[in-house]
């Protein structure tokens, strides 16, 4: 934004950005700038917003209209020296909120949303300021992993002023943004809202930005905040034991030589992430094959697949980028599918984003906040209520609501429409469970790539790998130069493989097994000062980002640390009552939900059928549960 909320440049300027604005953010703008509430009653509303309807769903004269009123109000403000107006009251920007999505928008959601757009005039959110307190200078953290949740975790304890030890078992800060680097990797949320609320980035080159940009983004952030100066890389966790005498914590770690040290700590933040472990399934007679094998999380660069026969093993999110970047340039490409996948058409997944639309979020007040609303909720709890299942809905293994089913009508459609005539395609890439029992995918051209001359859709159970290729059920042999692994992570095997003992003496991955549980995804019983970052229960899902849950969940954080040195305690463990109780709460509202559905295998259930990744709940409840840790649900020691 313009330095003192201004609008630089002339009216062709803004011409020029106002033609290339989202119009219902735009309408917002106006109406903040102008401070006339009478525009959210006016005759040009949006219609519901969805993926599909970002843009209003407006005529080409309402279009222009909506225009030419917003250049009135943009040269107005401008012309009268850019001062910003106050903020709405919570009434009118719950208004405001129902009139741009053109559905209501509970009250609840203005603080939450205040706080995610950090709006000018805004209230502060309150940092706890721990530096201050007793003991605060003797407080040491462990936080392990430098991907975004690590990074975000390093950033607010060194702005809290707590002395902290950064560990990345990698070379670099990233993440799964340093570590997946195959073709056609980018993210498959808008880039405008997966970004750190305190760090908005309006130089996007996409919307749907590549990995190169958004890596480039996570060592920004790290360079500026000075993260590096307390990380050590290239060194892992091995193993972590609370000692109750002392009440801290052992940390053994290994660097790269395998050389090992221990660490002693007061918290440890565990920042490992749900998907950092890749799955490679164990196929017969693998270790045979005479070509190279390779999982997508540990791309072979120096492997050229040029004029290739490449088998792609799994039709998940990274298969979806992968094979229609792969397929022009390879002589054949065959595709082994264990079941097909649901995939939304999406506008702008390969838009770049106009220097018109930069301009628009570099200078225009509110422009970038209420922008990054809109991509908000549209992308998260916009949908949540369409994956409850309705008790009396008859055709449950198609559907399971009415919503749901106009999704899987408009969805099949599309399949119809990208494979033609090409029924025995159809019949093996139409799902038949419903649309978000599994992860929703984004189509990256994967219909028409099916198409390719080269390309071929493979659905006989694979038998064995042999040393020249793959042989499925059906005795087909297919002759093979490489494979490619797509067949995503070991989801359920949460912060394996550290050894991590509590004040019993138990293991960790023992307690947990493959039915992982925490309160709030954050704690666990018997493990003092230990949290997680993006913990059991805690994965979106229903869309959203995970940036905003793992802000939550560090705001939390940072309050748990405050109680601790407030009160003068050693340790805090959460009461095995208030764990147990949320979980069942978890477990209750997961009996509702799509990703519990009895027909439909999806890596969000453990090996009993329990959602042990997903979180069930509305963003808007997640980030009321973590606004305040109550001490009630802890019990403290030590002095």
């Amino acid at each position: 934004m313009a330095e003192g909320g201004g609008i630089p440049g002339d009216d062709a300027a803004l011409v020029e950005a106002v033609r290339c604005a989202n119009l219902p953010t735009l309408m917002l703008v106006m109406m903040h700038l102008s401070g006339d509430a009478a525009l959210l009653r006016g005759p040009l509303r949006p219609q519901r917003a969805s993926l599909q309807q970002p843009d209003g769903g407006f005529t080409d004269a309402e279009a222009q209209q909506i225009r030419e009123q917003a250049l009135q109000v943009l040269r107005a403000f401008r012309d009268r020296g850019g001062a910003l107006p106050a903020l709405p009251s919570e009434e009118v920007l719950a208004e405001m909120m129902s009139f741009s999505l053109g559905q209501t928008i509970a009250a609840e959601y203005v603080p939450m949303m205040l706080q995610d757009m950090a709006l000018p005039g805004s209230p502060a959110v309150p940092m706890p300021e721990l530096r201050a307190l007793p003991g605060a200078s003797e407080l040491r953290v462990l936080v392990i992993g430098a991907g975004i949740s690590g990074l975000l975790a390093a950033i607010k304890l060194g702005q809290a002023g707590i002395r902290y030890l950064l560990v990345e078992k990698n070379p670099d800060v990233g993440g799964t943004w340093l570590e997946n680097s195959y073709p056609g990797c980018r993210v498959d949320l808008p880039n405008h809202f997966y970004s750190f609320s305190f760090e908005p980035n309006h130089d996007w080159p996409d919307h749907y930005s590549r990995r190169d940009e958004l890596l480039a983004y996570f060592r920004r952030i790290a360079d500026k905040y000075g993260v590096r100066a307390s990380a050590r890389f290239d060194t892992e966790v091995v193993a972590a034991s609370y000692d109750p005498q002392r009440m801290r914590w052992a940390v053994e770690l290994r660097d790269a030589a395998g050389q090992t040290q221990t660490e002693h700590v007061n918290a440890i933040i565990s920042a490992v992430g749900q998907l950092n472990r890749p799955s490679i399934p164990a196929l017969p007679g693998l270790s045979s094959f005479d070509g190279p094998a390779f999982h997508t999380a540990g791309w072979r660069h120096d492997v050229d697949l040029r004029g290739k026969r490449v088998a792609v093993i799994g039709t998940g999110a990274s298969a979806m980028q992968i094979v229609p970047q792969l397929a022009p340039d390879v002589a054949r490409m065959l595709i082994f599918q264990r079941s097909p996948q649901w995939a939304i058409p999406i506008r702008e997944y390969f838009q770049p984003v106009s220097a018109g639309e930069k301009w628009l979020l570099h200078h225009v007040p509110y422009y970038s906040a209420w922008y990054r609303f809109r991509l908000f909720f549209t992308n998260a709890d916009g949908v949540h209520a369409g994956l409850q299942i309705d008790p009396d809905w008859t055709d449950f293994r198609r559907s399971i609501n009415a919503t749901n089913d106009r999704i899987r009508r408009m969805l099949s459609d599309y399949i119809d429409r990208e494979l033609g005539e090409r029924g025995d395609l159809r019949a093996r890439a139409l799902p038949d469970y419903p649309p978000f029992a599994k992860r929703m995918l984004l189509d990256n051209h994967w219909f028409r790539t099916l198409l390719r001359d080269n390309v071929e859709l493979v659905t006989e159970p694979i038998e064995t790998v042999t040393p020249r290729g793959i042989q499925v059920r059906d005795g087909s042999h297919h002759e093979l130069d490489a494979i490619v692994f797509a067949t995503g992570f070991q989801a359920n095997r949460f912060l394996w493989p550290m050894a991590i003992r509590g004040r019993s003496g138990q293991s960790l991955s023992e307690l947990w097994g493959d039915d992982p549980r925490a309160y709030l995804g954050i704690t666990v019983p018997d493990f003092p000062n230990l949290f997680c970052l993006y913990g059991p229960n805690t994965n979106l899902a229903h869309g959203g980002s995970i940036i905003f849950h793992s802000e939550c969940q560090m705001h939390y954080i940072l309050g748990c640390l405050q109680l601790l040195l407030a009160g003068g305690h050693a340790a805090m463990e959460c009461r095995q009552a208030v764990h147990d109780a949320y979980n069942a709460r978890i477990d209750a509202a997961h009996e509702h939900m799509i990703w519990s559905h009895p027909h439909v295998s999806n890596w969000y259930k453990n090996r009993a059928g329990r959602v042990t990744t997903n979180s069930p709940f509305r963003l808007v409840d997640y980030w009321s549960m973590t606004r305040t840790p109550d001490p009630a649900d802890f019990s403290f020691s030590g002095g």
